[in-house]
Parts: structure tokens; sequence; C-alpha cells
């Protein structure tokens, strides 16, 4: 089990002290697949580095299986990182070595036998389906292909927790489908821990069974990816999950309504019955439909009437039908959104990140 407790992390730089992760309390218990999510910037790379303490928090405890690492030596904390895998945005692979060295590095560091040590990595490349790899260097793979071989490398030591630090954010769809398939694999058939860094809501919703949303360097909300979806209660994760980026969102079209429907009523003719039900005709903004878990969820933007008794026998309706649904103020916000934050603070941090997932190293 993973706990985090009043976790702060800030960096000293040349505009002043920087806050990228503020007083964070988090539990991930073992064998899931959790996902932390929110835009750039919003202090997950560094959280994530935290969890594994190759960033040193300012305060606060990082407790693993029960364990404080922040209290540990050197030689303690460098055998308990060995339970703790990690794959990076780009990959991390020697260039140098073929696919086979490059599993067995992590081994060779912690002194296993050369032979015991290709034994476990030929096992590994047909876990990640690349046997026929072994003895390629990584500019002979796609970028699907070296992820491949990062996930190997990260599983060498037997780790009972996987940190994922934008994993697939330098995929392309079909190749961040098939890195999620296979994490979703080994976490059932290892029973390994997997915490997902991400930006994309698609990537939660694939594999991951909770979630919790970043901003700011604070957690902002978190919950089961089913109900984060269906009743988000941040602006962050209200913004997320927005059917298709540019379109018309609740928080800027007045008179307007998000539905949200479970697996049941997904496919069920609601808007149509509606209609009739109500004696008024609305106007469809937007929709979509996702699968979370294998259960079928689906949201739509609606525009209402401007007659106040037909948007009462509306909202009488959905409540009948117990169909979840969050309404937007009457008129429009007299000031645009602001985005998240003080822009410098925004920009140092990602500053920050960037270069910290730049400098990452093999555990």
């Amino acid at each position: 089990m993973i706990e985090l407790k009043d976790l702060n992390k800030s960096f000293r730089t040349a505009a002043g002290l920087v806050d990228a992760v503020h007083d964070v309390n988090l539990r991930i218990d073992d064998g899931d697949i959790f996902g932390i999510i929110g835009f750039s910037g919003a202090g997950k790379s560094t959280l994530v580095r935290c969890m594994n303490l190759l960033e040193r928090p300012t305060s606060g405890q990082v407790i693993i299986d029960g364990t404080d690492l922040c209290g540990l030596g050197r030689k303690q904390l460098r055998e308990a990182r060995r339970g703790i895998g990690m794959i990076f945005q780009q990959f991390n692979l020697l260039s140098q070595r073929t696919v086979e060295a490059n599993i067995r590095y992590p081994l060779e560091i912690a002194g296993t036998p050369k032979a015991e040590a290709s034994k476990r990595a030929a096992e590994l490349l047909e876990m990640v389906d690349l046997a026929d790899k072994a003895r390629a260097y990584p500019v002979q793979l796609s970028g699907g292909q070296k992820q491949r071989v990062a996930i190997a490398r990260a599983l060498a030591s037997n780790p009972r927790i996987i940190l994922c630090d934008e994993a697939t954010s330098a995929l392309d769809p079909i190749t961040t489908a098939s890195i999620l398939d296979l994490l979703k694999r080994l976490n059932e058939q290892l029973g390994v821990t997997i915490v997902v860094i991400t930006h994309e809501m698609k990537v939660v919703e694939q594999i991951c069974d909770r979630v919790a949303v970043m901003s700011d360097g604070r957690i902002v909300e978190q919950g089961s990816v089913h109900d984060v979806f269906l009743r988000p209660t941040s602006d962050t994760a209200k913004r997320l999950i927005e059917p298709s980026q540019g379109a018309l969102t609740i928080d800027n079209t007045p008179n307007t309504l998000r539905l949200a429907f479970t697996g049941e009523e997904s496919g069920a003719p609601v808007i149509s019955d509606m209609t009739v039900q109500c004696d008024v005709m609305v106007n469809i903004l937007s929709a979509n439909t996702e699968n979370i878990g294998g259960k079928a969820f689906g949201q739509m933007l609606i525009q209402l009437p401007d007659d106040e008794a037909a948007r009462q026998r509306i909202r009488a309706y959905l409540d009948s039908r117990g169909i979840l649904y969050e309404e937007s103020a009457a008129v429009p916000p007299a000031e645009p959104v602001q985005e998240e934050g003080p822009r410098e603070v925004r920009a140092e941090r990602e500053k920050l990140e960037d270069a910290a997932v730049r400098e990452g190293s093999v555990l």
C-alpha cells in the first residue's frame, strides 16, 4: 500500500519559491491501477517522483507497506527502490545495448548472475510480446516496442509497484491502447500496483480503478473513475471530461444541462422520451459515450428552452428517471475563465517537471 501524508515539494528558483506539490494526502491500495490526472504544470510528475524519492519531499511522508521512505538511509532506500519500477515518457533505453541487455541492466546493478538475469529477461520479453526482438537495438524499434522494453525492464526485479510517468503520451492512439491493455494484463496476472500519471482522460477511463485529479500542486478531487466521470466536482475534472476539445461546455453556454448516463441508460432513448413527456424541444449541443471498466457511460450537453416552466418539467423528468445532471448558470459569466494558478508559477513548474523527466534514471 502507498500512503502519502501531508506531502509537500518546493523548488527555489530565480522567480522565488515554487510549490510544485502542496499538502497531498493520498492512499493507493495494493493491486490498484490508480490514475493521477491533471493539465500540464499541475505537479503530477513531481508527485510521482516523490513516491520513490527521485525527488525528496520538502516535508511529509511517503509510506510504502508501512515504511516511511523519507526516514531511510541511502542503502535502505536503494533496497526499497528495487520494489518500485518506473516507466518514463521517453523510454530512457540505453542505445548501445540490445533489448535483452537493457532489460538485464537493473539486475546487473543489483548483482544478479548473468545467466539468471538473461533467463529473467527472456521471460519478460515473452510477457511483453517481444521475444523475437532480444538481439535488436532500440533504434530498430517502434515507439510502442520501445515502451514494451521499458515495461519489461521495470518488471525485471519483480517490483510490487510500477510508476508510469506519462508512459503513453508520446505514442499514437492505437499503440497507446495496446500499451494500456498490456499494463492491465500485467496488473491482473502479477498483482502489481500501477500508478499512472497522465493528462488524458481516456487513459484513466481505459485501465484505472481510482483516480485523483491534480491542479496547481494540489489534489482537488479523488474517487472511483465511475464516480468522478459521472459526478465531477472540481473545475479541472469537468474540463478534462468534456466530450471533445473545442466543444461547447456547460461553463460557457447559458441554459445548458450536462446529462450523465450510466451503463443501463446509455442506450435508452432518453431525449426522445423526454421531449414527448415534457412536451418541449431541446437542442443537443454535443454528446459522447465512453467505455469505463467494460461498461458504457455517456454524457450529453443539451440547451434548455427559455421558458422556466418547461425547464422545470425537464428537471422533474430527469429526477424521476434517476439521471444525473448538472445545470449551467442562466447567463454566461461576466469574466472569462482564468487559467489555473499564476502564469509565471505554472510556467516555472512545467520547466521543472520537464527537466526532471529528462534527467530520469533507471532504478
